[in-house]
């Protein structure tokens, strides 16, 4: 039965509700219970304390945009039952803040005072004082993770004041008479600017989730997109080669490839067919990227050598490498 254009986008809305849970979700969830202490045999919101009880420790989550990182971090820390609910509040004891582009130390105490329930800032109010505003809101809030989303607008430069001054502001954030746990989510250049300051690298353990690999995970993808289809009552003809090249157009990134599935059962909705086919993969793709027939991965021949724009061009690179080098090999092996 053909459906109407509110029935398709009803059914899409609740395709991207499902949430799978993978690798990350269970590591994310490992590493913040390691950091909070446990009180007879039950885990608590009160952070653990290192160094002789002076500072907690923290979590930085590495992974390229696209990857669902914001995604699976929201939906762990909405399942962290310590943090889930403060009883005298009746919030989350987390306080979650996407850094703005460009990001300053006032801009970004000004973001997190007014999301602690703070009033609006003065302009003429030094930062000094805004982030003492901040530290006493997340006290009497009783406030004990702060995720600080794109963390790596938090750094203009690796030699500037103000990144050195936002190495400040982490530290004295994990120290005091109400420290807190920090969770920094970001690209890969996050990665390279934390380890500028061993002193703030020590503090945080490092999630950084696998690219995705033919061969590896072409099962759990062909399962993937079969669930997503089922809720659109679609059925999934989709070949080896062709999850192959779902991966390599999502730069190997799981976000992105159910994004991309996403929009393509969005395709075959409009197309009022019963089955999801590669060519609703490369109409959907050709319509995220713009761009011509020979260049949409889902339609050429030689889709490995369309070269893929990608702010995280280095990862991305270097797996498509990996990639070629293995089916060179296997060739070699075959002949």
């Amino acid at each position: 039965m053909t459906k109407s254009i509110i029935e398709i986008a009803g059914t899409i809305q609740s395709i991207r509700d499902m949430h799978f849970v993978t690798e990350r979700d269970r590591n994310l969830m490992a590493q913040l219970s390691r950091l909070f202490k446990v009180t007879n045999g039950k885990l608590t919101h009160e952070p653990v304390r290192f160094t002789a009880g002076t500072e907690t420790h923290g979590i930085t989550f590495i992974e390229g945009s696209g990857g669902g990182k914001s995604t699976a971090i929201a939906e762990v820390l909405s399942n962290f039952e310590p943090l889930v609910c403060n009883p005298e509040t009746d919030k989350p004891r987390y306080l979650d803040v996407k850094v703005e582009s460009p990001a300053t130390l006032r801009s970004l105490g000004v973001s997190m005072l007014l999301k602690l329930g703070g009033d609006k800032v003065s302009d003429r109010a030094k930062v000094y004082d805004i982030w003492g505003l901040v530290r006493h809101r997340l006290q009497i809030t009783g406030t004990t993770l702060v995720w600080l989303d794109e963390a790596h607008d938090m750094f203009r430069g690796t030699l500037s004041s103000e990144t050195d001054n936002m190495f400040k502001m982490l530290k004295s954030l994990m120290q005091g008479e109400h420290p807190v746990v920090l969770l920094l989510s970001g690209t890969e250049r996050l990665s390279r600017i934390t380890q500028i300051d061993p002193q703030v690298n020590r503090r945080f353990n490092k999630i950084r989730p696998r690219p995705l690999a033919f061969g590896t995970d072409n099962k759990r993808l062909v399962g993937l997109v079969t669930k997503c289809a089922e809720r659109a009552d679609l059925e999934v003809s989709l070949q080896d080669d062709q999850i192959n090249r779902l991966i390599y157009a999502s730069r190997y990134r799981f976000g992105r490839c159910i994004e991309t599935t996403i929009h393509a059962i969005e395709c075959a909705l409009m197309d009022d067919v019963e089955t999801l086919t590669i060519e609703h993969f490369e109409l959907a793709w050709g319509q995220q990227e713009g761009c011509e027939i020979k260049e949409n991965v889902f339609a050429a021949e030689n889709w490995m050598g369309i070269e893929l724009e990608d702010e995280d061009g280095d990862i991305f690179l270097k797996e498509r490498d990996k990639a070629i080098n293995k089916n060179k090999s296997r060739k070699k092996k075959a002949a």
